[in-house]
């Protein structure tokens, strides 16, 4: 009898579902057929928008570009890709209109163009229009303490949306890794749309770590120590990479600056032949005029970092392997030695972060042989690299590594991490001669070093040429053509 009624139940609750799947498709498709108007008739205004922003005060229409960079007036190496990029479209299509999408509303357009010029020797031969976005805070790191790069996705959309409204462009380039604004502006916008990816949101890398609960800045000890949260967080970092897969694969022109990018990219985007990897402009030429002799100064040798003070770079390990270097028994017999750090502070936490960095440099007893030079002018940058002897590069899977090029093509030996884009594309033997150095751990860095400043003065020269020599393809020049090539797509 149970069982009878039991059958009668679920016949009964079969045929109420049954009666509800005619009116819930009904409901789901007039849903869907409102989604599709209200769509439309977005991108119909945003295509008023554009041609109305596009003509002349002659009446000619004329095509804007604009870049998506809201912190355009930092002083990292994907800010000199930008200047660099706006600089050869400007050479090749001198009649566009020129757009920036940035968050830095407290300083002027003109004082930008002045830090470019100031920090990387850069001037552009006309005018660029800043949009200035006030959302930017959304996009910060500081305001998702939990479920950060979900956080900061989103966030992308609504300043990407907030640029969108203010301007809609032509072409769209994203050149600071904001990939869930591209089908905002290629769905929405009508926009042709291309990126520069300078280092995946997500990597393959990242998705090993949390699997095998190694403990990193991105992935905190009590995840790693708890194997249900390392398990949940697996699982979110792969329906994210899902969804960042398909938010890139919008993008009609896809540039990665290494080839560890590159192979994050193609696993996670599957755009293979829309991919080209463009190396990002160093300039090499600026630096090529400082002498190779050996880098020995009266009062010591010199050790420089050059980088941005975010928590990737690993600025702390660069103190502790010095610490290390000074307390060797070795380095007793060489010259006094000193630590220059030397990066750009983008915001209040990057400023917090060097504090850090010197109250570590007292506890280990080296604050009097540390010293930190934060946004300095790239005339001082290249004087320091004219005396360093060494420049310390130690973020783990660089993508790239600007700062080792410059450092190289200054006649400063290298000691990078032994990962991403040094191990792979820059510190590599050039006609078969060695160009630098790699290390992964602290006391690797502190034996390195020793290792280096040991050496001969012949020895120590005869790797400045082979590095100096190796850079000339991380030119500003070669830059410019490979990304025009890259870009043409865009503009046909």
């Amino acid at each position: 009898m149970a069982a009878a009624e039991r059958g009668w139940c679920l016949c009964e609750l079969f045929r109420f579902l049954y009666s509800l799947f005619f009116p819930g498709l009904m409901v789901c498709g007039t849903l869907c057929v409102c989604l599709l108007i209200v769509f439309w008739g977005i991108r119909l205004m945003l295509q008023q928008k554009k041609k109305s922003s596009s003509t002349s005060k002659t009446g000619k229409s004329q095509m804007v570009i604009a870049f998506f960079h809201p912190y355009c007036n930092a002083g990292g190496g994907g800010e000199r890709v930008l200047w660099c990029a706006l600089r050869a479209l400007q050479k090749k299509y001198p009649e566009a209109v020129y757009v920036v999408y940035t968050g830095d509303a407290d300083v002027s357009g003109q004082q930008i163009l002045e830090g470019a010029f100031r920090r990387f020797n850069i001037r552009l031969t006309h005018p660029v229009k800043f949009v200035f976005l006030r959302k930017r805070y959304l996009v910060e790191d500081s305001l998702y303490p939990h479920f950060t790069l979900l956080g900061q996705s989103l966030g992308s959309i609504f300043l990407g949306w907030e640029a969108l409204m203010r301007c809609v462009p032509d072409v769209y380039i994203d050149s600071m890794g904001y990939a869930f604004t591209l089908p905002l502006f290629k769905y929405l916008g009508g926009c042709r749309v291309g990126s520069y990816v300078h280092y995946p949101t997500i990597s393959t890398d990242m998705l090993s770590a949390v699997k095998n609960q190694n403990v990193g800045f991105n992935n905190a000890a009590f995840i790693t120590r708890n194997p249900f949260l390392s398990k949940v967080k697996l699982i979110y970092y792969h329906l994210f990479a899902c969804i960042y897969g398909l938010v890139g694969s919008c993008s009609d022109v896809v540039m990665v600056n290494s080839s560890w990018t590159l192979n994050h990219i193609l696993s996670l985007w599957k755009a293979g032949t829309r991919t080209h990897v463009v190396y990002p402009p160093c300039d090499v030429q600026t630096f090529v005029d400082i002498p190779l002799h050996d880098k020995k100064t009266t009062s010591g040798h010199i050790l420089v970092s050059v980088g941005q003070f975010r928590p990737e770079k690993n600025h702390p390990l660069q103190i502790r392997a010095f610490a290390k270097l000074l307390s060797k028994k070795e380095a007793k017999s060489l010259l006094p030695l000193k630590l220059v750090l030397i990066g750009g502070c983008r915001n209040q936490d990057d400023e917090l972060r060097v504090n850090q960095l010197r109250r570590l440099s007292e506890d280990l007893g080296v604050h009097k042989d540390v010293e930190f030079k934060i946004n300095i002018p790239f005339d001082e940058l290249k004087n320091y690299l004219s005396e360093a002897a060494i420049g310390l590069h130690t973020m783990w899977n660089e993508h790239f590594g600007i700062g080792i090029v410059e450092c190289m093509a200054a006649g400063t030996i290298v000691l990078a991490h032994n990962s991403g884009g040094p191990k792979l594309d820059i510190v590599v033997a050039h006609e078969g001669e060695r160009t630098g150095f790699l290390a992964d751990s602290e006391e690797g860095y502190a034996e390195t070093m020793v290792h280096i400043l040991s050496m001969s003065a012949e020895e120590r020269l005869r790797i400045r040429n082979s590095a100096r020599a190796s850079v000339s393809r991380f030119s500003d020049q070669e830059f410019e053509v490979t990304f025009l090539l890259s870009v043409e797509e865009l503009f046909q």
